[in-house]
């Protein structure tokens, strides 16, 4: 499927910056038969997780599981916590996890305390796996910030959506929709 482009731009200290946002166009959650397992997480060090001991897929079964691929210098990724956090708070009683996966585009974004100091100022509760080494970024074949995978109670991955996202846009109904069908399993 091929996504929508969309160009955005901000002015910082008097600099038109470009950017492009990626938006896949609504898809079906993949049924329970053709969806595949979800690889596992690929970090298991204490010091390779922000606001959590490291976890496992086998640790969230009976969850639904929304990944948040991010970096913290993407304009595009912090833009969108607002309706994450507010979705995460709203599911999260009927068994929504989200967990953050921060694979960083600079060197500096490599770099714990900085990670931990981004987390804080956006307010970010959620575990958070540093993928320093791109290795889940790969093992889930993502290629864009932000970018969100939905899995299931069962650890299959059912859905995937790139782009930023916005509390009431299109995006943004369509990821709680599917999350309230998987809770509903």
């Amino acid at each position: 499927m091929i996504p929508t482009k969309l160009f955005s731009y901000a002015l910082v200290s008097g600099v038109v910056l470009l950017g492009l946002s990626v938006y896949w166009p609504a898809q079906a959650l993949l049924s329970t038969q053709t969806a595949e397992p979800a690889p596992e997480f690929t970090h298991s060090q204490q010091d390779e997780w922000i606001n959590s001991a490291p976890l496992t897929l086998e640790s969230l079964r009976g969850q639904v599981v929304l990944l948040d691929f991010w970096t913290f210098d993407c304009w595009n990724c912090y833009r969108s916590f607002p309706w994450l956090t507010a979705l995460e708070k709203r599911l999260a009683k009927q068994g929504l996890r989200v967990i953050g996966v921060h694979t960083p585009e600079f060197k500096h974004e490599r770099v714990r305390a900085n990670i931990e100091a981004k987390v804080k100022e956006f307010g970010l509760q959620h575990p958070t796996m540093m993928d320093n080494d791109f290795s889940y970024w790969r093992a889930m074949n993502n290629r864009y910030w932000p970018a969100f995978y939905l899995i299931d109670k069962q650890s299959r991955l059912r859905a995937q959506y790139a782009g930023e996202t916005h509390a009431g846009d299109q995006q943004a109904q369509r990821i709680e929709a599917d999350i309230r069908s998987l809770l509903a399993e």
